[in-house]
């Protein structure tokens, strides 16, 4: 890992570019997009092409596209739920209670969150609170099967009351859609799964198709191409965020146990090339213990090559003064996950302005928060914890401000908004409330 020393040096060498640039400048991305499409295209134009055909032509265009690009024949693209139970009735059942324990704790932290219509009478105003209709989940594939992601986006959709909630994932190769993730899909009470993946997904939820309906909002994570997707059709549809590659950013002082810090940045790391591990710390002496904790824990990882690749090339180490240097740094990289491994870490909680969520002391690892602490582990990356929130019941309603005025209320608002309406040159405007107080 790089180790820097000192606030200035640290807030440089983490400071943000655009969150997805090391993807768009991918060798490998170029190569594969020419083998694909048999010429040299730019992520933005691959996607746009799938969006507009997908618009165009729609489940035929998914076929060809996920023939294409994932090399597998669709016959059909719906699990409803009925065929989600005949794909999982043989799963292993402490699966399902792992999954069931973890909606649990997830559903339960959402409906503490649940906010209430209300209305004030006596000054004419309120809200309406509702929940969109129609939620598309995209889940990634390929590789590697997200069951908990199906929990930590499905459930909170469920909590806010959306009427329908759908899935898209695409298949492992021709032995279709990862077991796990239908589990999950079951718990979770998803309603259809659509064996699709990448930007031909979004386009078929935010277009519709003769299998596939359109959605009102689309969340969860993916890959560089699903996230330009994403960014491409909102306003057409409604988004949670744009995940970029995770992060984990752990301030530790010199209470902190080194091993468990190593443990902390290798859970992190082993998530891709692109994963992002950083530890800030006031201890110099914490450094050369962390490191050799993770060369011996990483023996063992059976991703041991990703997990080293990326502490070598994206690990960062700040060696500063105090916690509160620590903590100026934090809040500029603004990271998705911010872990507290220090002492009297709740001492800290009110300095802390930008990070998508928070995570105290060393029983409490963001690992937890992947599977079971509670809240949805889809956070913001990027450093966009500077303006975003983790997914939560927030993307799944609509506030509706409700105006409902007396007549006494009126005439005591009336000479405000006629004044108003007249500085701006809005004479109908202030006719329109002149007419309710003097009708004659």
């Amino acid at each position: 890992m790089k180790v820097i020393y000192g606030v200035q040096d640290g807030l440089e060498v983490l400071s943000r570019e655009l969150f997805f640039s090391d993807q768009m400048s991918n060798n490998s991305i170029e190569e594969s997009i020419l083998k694909i499409f048999g010429r040299r295209l730019t992520p933005n134009q691959v996607v746009s092409e799938i969006l507009a055909e997908v618009s165009k032509n729609g489940d035929e265009a998914l076929k060809r596209y996920t023939k294409m690009i994932d090399g597998v024949d669709l016959q059909d693209m719906v699990l409803d739920k009925n065929r989600i139970l005949e794909e999982i009735s043989d799963l292993n059942a402490e699966v399902f209670n792992a999954l069931r324990i973890s909606a649990q704790r997830v559903e339960q932290f959402h409906a503490n969150t649940v906010p209430q219509s209300w209305f004030d009478e006596s000054q004419g105003y309120g809200e309406v609170i509702r929940p969109v209709e129609k939620v598309g989940i995209y889940i990634p594939g390929g590789r590697a099967s997200y069951p908990s992601t199906v929990l930590m986006t499905a459930i909170p959709a469920r909590v806010a009351g959306v009427k329908e909630v759908f899935l898209a994932t695409p298949s492992t190769g021709q032995t279709g859609i990862n077991s796990h993730v239908l589990a999950a899909a079951h718990v979770a009470n998803v309603d259809q799964v659509f064996n699709i993946g990448g930007a031909q997904a979004i386009a078929a939820f935010a277009y519709g198709t003769d299998t596939i309906p359109k959605v009102d909002m689309i969340c969860g994570p993916g890959n560089l191409f699903v996230t330009i997707a994403k960014k491409m059709v909102y306003g057409q549809v409604g988004i949670d965020g744009l995940a970029g590659p995770t992060e984990t950013l752990i301030v530790a002082d010199d209470t902190a146990d080194p091993r468990l810090c190593a443990a902390d940045l290798l859970g992190q790391a082993e998530h891709d090339l692109l994963a992002t591990p950083v530890l800030i710390t006031t201890s110099e002496s914490l450094v050369t213990k962390i490191m050799l904790a993770m060369d011996k824990q990483m023996e063992s990882l059976s991703k041991k090559e990703t997990a080293s690749a990326s502490i070598q090339n994206r690990g960062v180490i700040v060696v500063v003064d105090t916690i509160d240097d620590a903590l100026e740094i934090a809040n500029a990289y603004a990271p998705e996950h911010l872990c507290l491994m220090i002492e009297e870490p709740w001492n800290s909680i009110d300095s802390i302005s930008n990070a998508g969520g928070i995570f105290l002391g060393e029983n409490s690892p963001e690992v937890m928060g992947d599977y079971i602490a509670g809240p949805s582990h889809v956070m913001p990356t990027g450093g966009t914890a500077r303006f975003n929130s983790s997914l939560g019941i927030a993307q799944f309603i609509r506030r509706t401000p409700v105006v409902s005025l007396n007549q006494n209320k009126v005439a005591e608002l009336a000479e405000t908004a006629v004044t108003l309406a007249k500085l701006e040159g809005f004479d109908a405007h202030a006719q329109a409330v002149e007419l309710r107080v003097n009708p004659d």
